[in-house]
């Protein structure tokens, strides 16, 4: 059988990695408040139109908004940890979907704790 499963990503820090994530970090928070404001305008919107319940609207943008600004202050986070980590940590960055393959009699525990480790670029661990 095969099941579809998170696998958590982990870059191992090196001055280029710092550099690499950082910026990654730092593009993807812009991007996310370019949604928040780009939200924010289309809630103001739909809540002019008479039609629409500005209560249900705002519920429904709100809930969106504090998505993504949960995602902003995880990547605030993982910036303040890229200052405090030294060379050669390992800091968790992504989550991924896999595609395991499981039988009968296999390891629950090993095939919960999976993870792809990167360093510069490269796969140098999958687990």
């Amino acid at each position: 059988m095969q099941i579809i499963q998170k696998v958590t990503v982990k870059h191992i820090l090196t001055a280029s990695s710092r550099k690499q994530l950082r910026d990654r970090f730092d593009e993807r928070a812009k991007q996310l408040n370019q949604e928040c404001r780009q939200l924010e305008f289309e809630q103001k919107k739909l809540e002019r139109k008479p039609e629409l319940s500005r209560q249900e609207v705002s519920r429904r943008f709100s809930k969106e908004i504090s998505k993504r600004k949960d995602r902003i202050r995880w990547m605030e986070h993982q910036l303040e940890q890229l200052n405090i980590l030294s060379d050669g940590s390992e800091l968790e960055t992504d989550e991924v979907e896999a595609l395991v393959h499981i039988e009968e009699g296999d390891s629950w525990s090993e095939i919960q704790n999976k993870e792809i480790v990167i360093q510069d670029g490269k796969v140098i661990r999958a687990r």
